[in-house]
C-alpha cells in the first residue's frame, strides 16, 4: 500500500470505528429493584418441549427456583403436568410464593387432569400457593367457549379459598366482560411488543391499559399477570426486539410498577426456544435470563446496544483492511477521491458483514437455522464480491485515467505491409446480406489481402451458390469454399478457412457474414502489428439497424456500454475480451496454438485467453470500422447471450487452473481479475434464480401455515434490496454521466439487461452441469415475431413473474402488512419479479415492427472517433451481466 492509500484507510477506519461508538453509547436507566414481585416461570430448558411432553426433571426446577430466590417475591406457573407439580414444594423451600396455573385447551380429558391437581395442589400447599390461574389465553386461542371456561372457573372457586381467575390480554376482557363475574380478580396480560408500541411508549401504554381496565372493572384486582418484552425477533410496526429495549422497557416499567403499587409478573424469568413453534421466532426470547440461566443485559449498569461493540468495531476494521489493501493494489492512476470511495465502501461492507452474521448468531441455533446460516454466509460472501468487484468498476469509471498502454502502433519497417487473410465463416446466410459485405470487403483501402468465405452445412444451393457466384466476380483474391457436412460450427469453419490460409499471409483477420467494413479498417489497424508481443487488434461490434425499431434500439443501448467503456477498461490491463467479429489475429500466433476451439461455443473469447496465457498482448481500438446487424426477436436475442453466458462457463472450466493457480499461465493478476469479475455477475443471475425459486417456496409455507412460517428476517432481506439498489444506482450514475445518456435512454438500457436475467442463469446453471451445448447461431434478418410469439418467446419468464406477483398477494392477505419483516420481504419479491416482468415487456416491445425509436432519438449513434475519445474518459462496463460477450 501507498502512503496515500494507508493514509485514507486510517482515515475512513477512524471515521468507522466512531460510528459503532455512536450507535452504542451507553443509556442510562432505571436500576432493577433488588427483589421484583413475581416472575412467569416455565422450567424448560433447550431440550425441553412440553408439546412432547418432553420436561425438565425435578433437579432441574430446583435448579431454577434456587436461582431465583432472593430475586423474586412470588413465581407464576402455566401447567402442573408432570414433573411441574412439584413446583409448589420445592418453591416453598425457598420462600417463593407461587401462583398456580392450569393449562386448558382442546383436549377436555387434559382440562379435568389440570383442573384437578391444580386443586389437589392448592389444597396441599395453601402456605405458598396464593392464587390460581385456570386457562392462559385459552379464549384468545379460540381452544375453549367462553361458557366451558366459565364453568372451569366456577368448579374450581368453589373448590378453593383462594383467589381464581383466568389470563386472557386486556382486550380479550374488555369484549368480554362477563366473565369478570366468575373470577376474583382480573388477570391480564399486557405486552406492547404484541400491539407494535414504541419502547419509549411501552410503559405508559401499559399504565394505559392498566387503568382502562381498573375502570371497567370497579372492585376486582387487577393483576398484571405477563408483561415484558422479547430480546430477539420479527420487528412488529413501531415495536424492535432487542436485548437493549428489552432492558430499557423493563427496568422503566419496574420503577413505575413499584411507584403505582401494581401487582405483577414479568415475562418471564428464562427464555423457552420451544415456545418457536407456537410464537414462531420471537416466542424464545422473553427471558430476563437466556436458555443458559444467564442474564441478558445489565440490571444496574448503563444500557449498551452491543455491549461487545469494540470486538465487532474491532473484526469489521480488520476485514475491512484487508478488502481495502486487495481493491487498492493497482490503484496507482486511481484519483484519491477514487480510492476513498473504494475504501468507504470496504468499511460499510464489512461492518454490514459482522453486524449480520452477529445478529444472526444472537438466535437460539436449531438445524434448520444453522443450514439457513451456512447459505446466509455463503450468498452473503457471494454477493459482497460482486458489490466488491462493482464498485471498483464504478471508482474507475469516475475518478480513473487511462495511459497504462500506449494505443498507437509501432513505426513500420521497410518492405511492403504484412498480408492480410479475411475469414468469412457463412451458415445459411441470407446471399443479399452476405454480397453486401463482399462488396464492402473488395473495396477495403490495404493492398495486401485476401478473403476466404467459408460456407458449412448450408443445405439449399440457392442460398450459398449466388455467394460462390459473387466471389468470382470479385476477382482471385476472393475465394469460396462450401462444405455439406463440416463439424465444429463456426470454429471449425474458421480452422478449415485458416488450414486454407495463402503461405504468405502474416495476420488473420474474422467479420461476421452481416458486417459492412470500413474502407481503413486494415490500414488503420494492421501497424499494431508491428510490435512483435502483439497478437490480437480487436475494433468495437457496432450495428447499423439500430434505428428499425425500439426493439433493435434498446438492443443497441444494451450493448453499448460494454464496447463504448468495458473494452476500454480492459485493455489498460491487456485483459480485452476477443469477439469473433472485426478481430485480428497473428498467424503465427494462431497456428502454434492450435487454432479455434470447436468444443467451446465461444471459441472466440475462449482463443484470447489462451493467448493471454501464452503472455502476449492485445489491442483494442475503441473506433468502429464496420457495422453488422442486430436479433430481429427476443427469441434470438436470448439465444445469442445464452451462448455467451454458457461459453463463459465452459471457458472457466476448462481454463481453471490458469485463472485460479498463477503459476499454472503467464496470466498478469489484472487479467485473472478481468475475467473473474467479468463473470461474476453472469454467475450471480443463475444463484439468484435459485434464491428466487427458494423465495417462492418460502412464500407458499408462509400463505399455507403463517403461524408456523414468518417472513424472513429484516436483515437477510435487506441483502438483496441494497445490492439492487446499489447496481441500479451505479448504472444510472454512470450512464449518464460517461455514456452521456438520458434517463429514458438509461432506462431503455436497463429493461433490455434485466429482460436476459433469466436466460444467463439457466445457461450458467446448464454450463456447470453439461459440456457439449450445440451452437446457437443468431439468424440475421428473421423478422418480427408475432403477438402470439411474443407470449412464447417469454413464457418463462412470465410464468416466473405471475408466480412472483400472486405470491406477493399471497403473503399480504395471508400474514398482512404490519410487521416491516413481511414489507421487506414483498419488496423482496417485487425486485425479484422486476427482470421477470423486463423479459416479458421486451418480448411484446419486439413484435411492433412500427413502435417508433424517437423515444431513444440521439442515444443510437454509432460508434465513431468521438466515441473513442468519450471511451477513453469512462472506465468500466456499466453491466457486465448483460454486456461481456464470454
Amino acid at each position: 500500500m501507498t502512503r496515500t492509500n494507508i493514509l485514507i484507510c486510517i482515515a475512513v477506519a477512524i471515521v468507522s470505528t466512531s460510528c459503532w461508538a455512536l450507535l452504542n453509547r451507553p443509556e442510562i436507566e432505571p436500576a432493577w429493584p433488588e427483589r421484583i414481585q413475581g416472575f412467569s416461570f416455565s422450567p424448560m430448558r433447550p431440550w425441553n418441549d412440553p408439546a412432547k411432553q418432553n420436561l425438565p426433571s425435578e433437579s432441574e426446577i430446583d435448579a431454577d427456583l434456587q436461582m431465583l430466590a432472593g430475586k423474586t417475591n412470588a413465581i407464576r406457573v402455566y401447567s402442573v403436568a408432570g414433573s411441574q407439580q412439584h413446583v409448589p414444594f420445592l418453591a416453598r423451600q425457598y420462600g417463593l410464593n407461587v401462583t398456580l396455573g392450569a393449562w386448558i385447551g382442546p383436549d377436555l380429558e387434559a382440562n379435568e387432569e389440570q383442573i384437578e391437581t391444580v386443586i389437589r395442589l392448592a389444597q396441599q400447599y395453601y402456605q405458598n400457593v396464593i392464587r390460581v390461574i385456570i386457562g392462559n389465553e385459552a379464549l384468545l386461542r379460540e381452544e375453549v367457549t367462553i361458557d366451558q371456561l366459565q364453568a372451569y372457573l366456577d368448579r374450581v372457586r368453589d373448590a378453593l379459598d383462594i383467589p381464581v381467575s383466568t389470563a386472557e390480554p386486556w382486550h380479550i376482557w374488555d369484549t368480554n366482560r362477563e366473565l369478570a363475574d366468575h373470577v376474583d380478580f382480573v388477570a391480564t396480560h399486557i405486552l406492547p411488543y404484541w400491539e407494535g408500541i414504541h419502547v419509549d411508549r411501552a410503559v405508559d401504554y401499559v399504565i394505559d391499559r392498566y387503568e382502562h381496565l381498573n375502570r371497567t372493572f370497579p372492585g376486582k384486582d387487577i393483576v398484571i399477570a405477563e408483561v415484558g418484552w422479547p430480546s430477539n425477533g420479527r420487528i412488529r410496526q413501531d415495536a424492535v426486539a432487542s436485548v437493549a429495549n428489552q432492558a430499557a422497557f423493563l427496568r422503566r416499567f419496574l420503577r413505575q410498577a413499584e411507584e403505582l403499587g401494581y401487582v405483577y409478573y414479568i415475562m418471564e424469568a428464562f427464555d423457552q426456544p420451544w415456545k418457536r413453534t407456537l410464537e414462531g421466532a420471537v416466542g424464545a426470547y422473553w427471558g430476563v435470563f437466556d436458555a443458559d440461566r444467564r442474564a441478558k443485559f445489565p440490571f444496574t449498569s448503563p444500557i449498551v446496544n452491543v455491549p461487545k461493540w469494540h470486538l465487532l468495531a474491532g473484526i469489521s476494521v480488520l476485514l475491512a483492511l484487508i478488502v481495502s489493501g486487495l481493491l487498492l493494489i493497482d490503484s496507482q492512476r486511481l484519483s484519491k477521491r477514487g480510492r476513498s470511495f473504494l475504501a468507504v465502501i470496504a468499511f460499510f461492507a464489512a461492518s454490514c458483514t459482522v453486524w449480520i452474521v452477529y445478529s444472526y448468531t444472537r438466535q437460539y441455533m436449531t438445524i434448520s437455522s444453522l443450514i439457513i446460516g451456512v447459505l446466509l454466509i455463503v450468498g452473503l460472501s457471494g454477493v459482497l464480491l460482486v458489490l466488491l468487484a462493482e464498485a471498483h468498476e464504478w471508482a474507475e469509471a469516475l475518478w480513473g485515467s487511462v495511459g497504462r498502454r500506449s494505443d498507437q502502433p509501432a513505426a513500420a519497417g521497410d518492405g511492403p505491409p504484412p498480408k492480410v487473410s479475411i475469414h468469412v465463416p457463412a451458415y445459411n446466410e441470407p446471399p443479399e446480406m452476405l454480397i453486401e459485405t463482399l462488396n464492402a470487403l473488395a473495396n477495403l483501402d490495404y493492398p495486401n489481402y485476401e478473403v476466404i468465405v467459408m460456407d458449412n452445412n448450408t443445405r439449399d444451393p440457392e442460398v450459398w451458390q449466388p455467394v460462390a457466384a459473387h466471389c468470382r466476380t470479385l476477382g482471385a483474391r476472393f475465394r469460396f469454399f462450401h462444405e455439406d457436412r463440416l463439424p465444429g460450427f463456426k470454429a471449425g469453419a474458421l480452422n478449415y478457412a485458416l488450414a486454407r490460409t495463402a503461405p504468405d499471409v502474416a495476420v488473420v483477420a474474422v467479420i461476421d457474414s452481416d458486417y459492412v467494413v470500413d474502407r481503413q479498417w486494415l490500414r488503420d489497424l494492421v501497424p499494431h502489428f508491428n510490435r512483435p508481443r502483439v497478437a490480437i487488434v480487436q475494433a468495437p461490434q457496432d450495428y447499423r439497424d439500430d434505428r428499425e425499431n425500439l426493439f433493435k434500439s434498446m438492443c443497441f443501448a444494451e450493448y453499448r456500454g460494454f464496447f463504448c467503456i468495458g473494452m476500454v477498461t480492459r485493455n489498460e490491463r491487456n485483459a480485452i475480451i476477443q469477439h469473433g467479429t472485426m478481430t485480428m489475429v497473428r498467424r503465427t500466433v494462431l497456428e502454434d496454438i492450435g487454432g479455434w476451439a470447436q468444443w467451446c461455443i465461444t471459441e472466440d473469447a475462449e482463443l484470447g485467453l489462451r493467448i493471454f496465457e501464452r503472455g502476449y498482448e492485445a489491442v483494442y481500438v475503441p473506433q468502429s470500422y464496420g457495422k453488422g446487424l442486430m436479433p430481429d426477436n427476443f427469441v434470438d436475442f436470448k439465444k445469442q447471450r445464452y451462448r455467451w453466458a454458457y461459453g463463459a462457463i465452459q471457458i472457466m472450466r476448462h481454463h481453471a487452473r490458469a485463472l485460479f493457480q498463477p503459476h499454472c499461465s503467464r496470466l498478469s493478476h489484472g487479467q485473472r481479475y478481468h475475467f473473474l469479475a467479468g463473470w461474476l455477475p453472469w454467475l450471480a443471475d443463475s444463484v439468484n434464480l435459485l434464491f428466487t425459486l427458494a423465495a417462492l417456496c418460502w412464500s407458499v409455507l408462509m400463505i399455507h401455515a403463517p403461524a408456523r412460517f414468518e417472513p424472513p428476517l429484516i436483515l437477510i432481506s435487506l441483502i438483496p434490496i441494497s445490492f439492487f439498489i446499489f447496481k441500479l444506482a451505479k448504472m444510472f450514475y454512470l450512464y449518464q454521466r460517461r455514456v452521456d445518456a438520458s434517463l429514458t435512454k438509461t432506462l431503455a438500457s436497463a429493461v433490455a439487461g434485466l429482460s436476459l436475467t433469466h436466460t444467463i442463469a439457466k445457461a450458467v446453471l446448464f454450463g456447470f452441469v453439461t459440456r457439449n451445448l450445440p451452437f446457437f447461431r443468431t439468424p440475421k434478418k428473421a423478422g418480427c415475431s408475432t403477438f402470439r410469439y411474443a407470449l412464447q418467446a417469454a413464457r418463462e419468464e412470465g410464468l416466473m413473474a405471475i408466480a412472483l406477483l400472486l405470491a406477493i398477494h399471497g403473503v399480504i392477505v395471508a400474514q398482512g402488512t404490519q410487521s416491516p419483516d413481511l414489507k421487506f420481504w414483498t419488496v423482496v419479491l417485487l425486485i425479484q419479479a422486476i427482470p421477470y416482468l423486463a423479459a416479458v415487456a421486451v418480448s411484446f416491445i419486439a413484435t411492433g415492427r412500427s413502435i417508433p425509436t424517437r423515444l431513444l432519438e440521439g442515444f443510437s449513434e454509432p460508434l465513431s472517433s468521438d466515441s473513442q475519445v468519450l471511451a477513453k474518459q469512462a472506465y468500466a462496463p456499466l453491466h457486465r451481466e448483460s454486456t461481456h460477450k464470454v
